[in-house]
C-alpha cells in the first residue's frame, strides 16, 4: 500500500472541517445545572453541543449512542479491542474582556477565536475528521475506534462516571485536550475548600466593615474580576487607598460611593489553574487590600489569613506543604472563589495540582491541623489522583512513531499539571493539541486556535488512529 498523505486528505476537507468547527464553536455549552431537566441535565446549551457531534457522526454513517444525556460516543471499524479518543465539549465560562463574541466563532488572522476553540471543541472536531478520513480511505482496521464525547470535563466529570458505569473501558486511547508531543503524566488534581464559621454578633464595630465579598466562578480559573461592599464613615480615605493600591499594583479597579457604602472592584486577568502565575488573581488583590483596613475581628481573620498564607504564592509554600519532584514538576496552588459574610460560612475555594510522587493524604492531613489551629476546616470536593503512562508502552511508541513522521520533530514525553480525560483510561495519554511554543489561552479571553495547527493536528490524528488500529 502506499504512503497515505493524510495532511492532503485533511486539505481536501478543510471547508467543511472549518464550518463543523465554527457551528460547535457557536453553542455555549457551558455548565447550567440551576435550568437542568430531564433531557438536559448540564443545561441546554451543553446538550446541544452533545447532540451536534452526535448528529454529526449519524451523518458519517458511524454509530452512535447517547448515554444519559451527559455523554456519548461515535464509533467506527470492528474487533474485540477498543481505541479511545477521549474529548469534551462542555467549555468553560467565557469571562470579560473578549476583543470578539466569546461564541461567534470569528476568523481573523488565520485563527478561530472563540471560548472552547482550543479547549476543546476545535481538537474534537479535528479528532471526528480525522476517524472520516479513515473511513472515507476504506483502511483495514483490527479494533474499534470510539471518540467518546464528554459534557462536564470542566467540573465534576460525572459524564465520564457515568459513561463507565454502563459502557466498556478502551485498552488504550489519547485526549486531544493539551499539547503535543505526548503527555504521559498528569499531577494529581484535588479541588478542595477553606471553611471559616459565621462570626460572633457580639463583636465590636468596626471602622470598615465588610458586608460582602466575592470573586471567581470556578477553582479550576484565576478570578479575573471581584468585588466588594464595605460599609464606612470613611469613604474617601477608603476610596484614596484603594485606587492607591491599585496604581501601585497595576490593576484596574474602581471605588464607587452607594449611600453609607462602598462598592469596590477589581479586574484581573484569568488563566487555567495548573499555572495560576499566568493570570492576575482579582480575588487576592481585593482581600489583600481588605486587610490593611480596619475591620472588626471576623473579617480580619478572614483577610488577614489570605494576606499571610495565600498572597504571592501559588506552590503553598506558606501554607507549609510546597513540593515538587522531577517528573512533574512543582505542587501549583490556585484560590479559584471566594466568599465573605458574617451571616453565614466564608469559603476560599482551591484548585491544587500536585505531582505524581506527592503524599497526598500525608499532606492533607498536615494541613487540616494547621487550619484547625487557625480556626478554619477543610472540605474536599472532588480529588483525582496523578496518572502516568510508561515510556516503553506500545501506546506511546506508536504516538512517537506517527508525531515524529508527520512533523519532523522528535516527540519527547511531556508531564503537565492540567487533567484530561486520559486519566480515565489505564493506558491513556493526552495528544496536542498545541504545538510547543503556541500561545496557550485555554479558560482566558480571546482564546484561538491556529487554523494551520487545527488542520496539521487533524492529519497527525487521522495517521495516530491508523497506527492504533490497523
Amino acid at each position: 500500500m502506499n504512503k497515505i498523505n493524510w495532511r492532503n486528505e485533511i486539505e481536501s476537507r478543510k471547508l467543511d472541517l472549518l464550518q463543523d468547527t465554527q457551528n460547535l464553536l457557536k453553542i455555549k455549552s457551558v455548565l447550567d445545572e440551576e435550568n437542568g431537566t430531564k433531557e438536559a441535565p448540564f443545561g441546554a446549551g451543553v446538550k446541544e453541543a452533545l447532540d451536534y457531534m452526535l448528529r454529526l457522526g449519524e451523518k458519517a454513517d458511524f454509530t452512535v449512542k447517547n448515554v444519559d444525556n451527559i455523554a456519548g460516543h461515535i464509533e467506527m471499524g470492528e474487533g474485540e479491542e477498543v481505541v479511545g479518543i477521549l474529548c469534551h465539549v462542555d467549555v468553560v465560562p467565557e469571562g470579560d474582556g473578549w476583543s470578539s463574541d466569546p461564541f461567534g466563532a470569528e476568523i481573523r488572522d488565520g485563527k478561530i477565536f472563540a471560548r472552547g476553540a482550543l479547549d476543546d471543541k476545535g481538537p474534537t472536531m479535528a479528532a471526528f475528521y480525522a476517524m472520516k478520513i479513515v473511513t472515507e480511505l476504506g483502511l483495514p482496521l483490527s479494533k474499534r475506534v470510539r471518540m467518546i464525547i464528554g459534557t462536564d470535563e470542566e467540573s465534576k466529570w460525572r459524564c465520564v462516571d457515568r459513561y463507565f458505569e454502563v459502557e466498556e473501558m478502551p485498552s488504550l486511547g489519547f485526549a486531544p485536550d493539551a499539547d503535543f508531543p505526548i503527555i504521559n503524566a498528569e499531577k494529581g488534581i484535588w479541588d478542595f475548600a477553606m471553611i471559616q464559621e459565621p462570626a460572633n454578633m457580639n463583636q465590636k464595630t468596626a471602622i470598615v466593615n465588610v458586608k460582602s465579598f466575592t470573586s471567581g466562578r470556578r477553582t479550576n480559573m484565576v478570578p479575573d474580576f471581584a468585588t466588594a461592599i464595605v460599609e464606612t464613615t470613611t469613604q474617601e480615605e477608603v476610596a484614596r487607598l484603594f485606587h492607591s493600591y491599585v496604581k501601585k499594583h497595576s490593576l484596574t479597579g474602581n471605588a464607587t460611593p452607594k449611600g453609607n457604602e462602598l462598592l469596590l472592584e477589581v479586574q484581573g486577568v484569568s488563566a487555567h489553574a495548573m499555572e495560576p502565575n499566568n493570570g492576575v488573581n482579582a480575588g487576592l488583590h481585593l482581600a489583600d487590600f481588605l486587610s490593611s483596613l480596619e475591620l472588626d475581628e471576623h473579617a480580619n481573620a478572614y483577610f488577614s489569613f489570605i494576606k499571610e498564607y495565600l498572597f504571592g504564592d501559588t506552590r503553598a509554600s506558606k501554607l507549609g506543604i510546597a513540593y515538587s519532584d522531577e517528573m512533574t514538576g512543582e505542587l501549583t496552588l490556585n484560590a479559584g472563589r471566594f466568599n465573605y459574610s458574617k451571616e453565614s460560612e466564608s469559603s476560599i475555594g482551591f484548585s491544587m495540582r500536585y505531582p505524581v510522587t506527592y503524599r497526598w493524604e500525608e499532606h492533607t492531613t498536615k494541613l487540616e491541623v494547621h487550619l484547625k489551629s487557625l480556626g478554619w476546616r477543610l472540605v474536599t470536593n472532588s480529588h483525582s489522583t496523578p496518572h502516568h503512562v510508561d515510556s516503553e508502552s506500545f501506546l506511546i511508541k506508536a504516538l512517537q512513531k506517527v508525531y515524529e513522521e508527520e512533523t519532523g520533530e522528535r516527540a519527547e514525553l511531556l508531564s503537565i499539571g492540567g487533567g484530561t480525560y486520559a486519566r480515565s483510561l489505564t493506558e491513556g495519554v493526552a495528544f496536542g493539541p498545541l504545538f510547543p511554543g503556541s500561545e496557550d489561552l485555554a479558560h482566558q479571553k480571546d482564546e484561538y486556535m491556529v487554523i494551520e495547527d487545527l488542520v496539521k493536528a487533524a492529519a497527525i490524528y487521522a495517521a495516530a488512529i491508523y497506527e492504533l488500529a490497523k
